[in-house]
């Protein structure tokens, strides 16, 4: 078995670097007006696809599936961008092999609850068998608490059941217009196809369609505060199995707490306290007595001494002045639900702002001895005095 593609690898991408067991080539498909750049996959041929519009999650690997199957694969691999997860590859390589069949295809699935489980798309599995019996996208009403993690494993063959899917958009277009008329809005209205509503849900109950569960963390990146929480279950993958990676407690050294990750780069006064859970990106300045928690502190980014950040994001370049303080709200799944997931929050609630994590912009400067409390600032911003649940343009 060779699987050898990657589709929408996105913001999380480095840290799966370490589970390309047997990857021989990634693509990464983006949407029109959609641009990233991916690190730390040197040893693996890379190529970037965009979108010439926004084609579906069926329609971007259709459109170019003659890259795709130009190395002719056994196996290839589409993932989401907007999820992290453990990626158990090798694992569902693995199950698909159990079942004997060759040409079947695998969705990564994990247990939610009852409530959250309606706005994830939801499978209904045999027990016995692992086969996807029943699919829905969102569903008004309960179905199953078994839902799609946005991971899946295909072989060659699911070109044919989207070709099948485009043939009949095709169709259904010449129904609506005349000859010649607007034949170009048709063809793209065409190739717009999705895995999930129009794949997925033909395929169940067919034999061709099978779930693997996972039990390991998952959760979806929808809204800033998803980030930090996405960091958190990832410093904790960190200290299982690659605990190097992670800051300890050192002579000459900040003082830190739980896990932390902090670059070489990064300039930290040993008087300083951070964690848990904190990232310390490229060329970081922290001077003495800060207390960070809980916050992803990005490259270039300067906070002065004594000033405190506690769930936030700083961005790039960012200055916090000494004695300032930097708070946002967690929103973190129910710690008494074993299945709750994050909550994909609005922005605005009752008319007003959704107390969540506080994010910086890049550039942004706060002066010493403010407090800035669950506010987004947008970039390039000279503040001059406090906030408190705002936006500040």
């Amino acid at each position: 078995m060779r699987p050898t593609r990657f589709q929408n690898l996105n913001k999380v991408s480095y840290f799966i670097v370490s589970l390309l067991c047997r990857l021989t080539f990634v693509f990464v498909v983006f949407k029109v007006g959609k641009g990233f750049c991916l690190h730390g996959l040197s040893e693996i041929p890379l190529r970037y696809l965009q979108e010439y519009a926004a084609l579906g999650t069926g329609g971007g690997i259709y459109h170019f599936r003659d890259q795709i199957l130009s190395g002719s694969p056994e196996a290839f691999f589409v993932m989401n961008a907007d999820v992290c997860s453990e990626f158990p590859l090798p694992e569902m390589l693995d199950f698909q092999k159990e079942h004997g069949d060759a040409y079947s295809f695998v969705i990564l699935g994990t247990t939610a609850n009852r409530k959250q489980s309606l706005n994830y798309g939801c499978i209904v599995e045999n027990e016995q068998t692992d086969e996807v019996l029943h699919y829905v996208e969102k569903p008004s009403t309960f179905v199953s608490d078994i839902i799609n993690c946005g991971i899946y494993l295909f072989t060659p063959e699911i070109f044919q059941h989207i070709g099948t899917v485009f043939q009949k958009n095709q169709q259904d277009m010449l129904l609506y217009y005349d000859e010649g008329e607007e034949q170009s809005n048709g063809w793209h209205r065409a190739e717009v196809i999705r895995l999930e509503q129009d794949i997925f849900t033909a395929l169940a109950g067919q034999g061709k369609l099978y779930v693997y569960k996972t039990d390991r963390f998952w959760s979806q990146i929808k809204s800033a505060g998803s980030a930090i929480y996405a960091s958190r279950l990832y410093l904790n993958q960190y200290h299982t199995t690659h605990p190097e990676r992670l800051a300890t407690n050192r002579e000459g050294g900040p003082k830190t707490r739980g896990n932390v990750y902090i670059h070489p780069t990064a300039n930290i006064d040993p008087t300083a306290v951070l964690g848990p859970n904190v990232s310390i990106g490229t060329g970081v300045t922290i001077g003495a007595g800060v207390r960070v928690r809980e916050s992803i502190i990005l490259h270039g980014a300067t906070l002065q001494d004594h000033s405190c950040v506690l769930n936030s994001i700083v961005g790039w370049g960012s200055t916090i002045g000494k004695w300032a303080r930097v708070e946002g709200t967690p929103s973190d799944p129910n710690p008494n639900d074993p299945y709750a997931k994050i909550d994909s929050e609005t922005l605005f609630r009752d008319g007003k702002l959704t107390p969540s994590i506080t994010i910086l912009g890049c550039n942004v400067n706060i002066p010493s001895e403010v407090i800035i409390l669950n506010s987004i600032v947008l970039p390039h911003k000279d503040l001059n005095r406090s906030f408190k649940n705002q936006i500040i343009l």
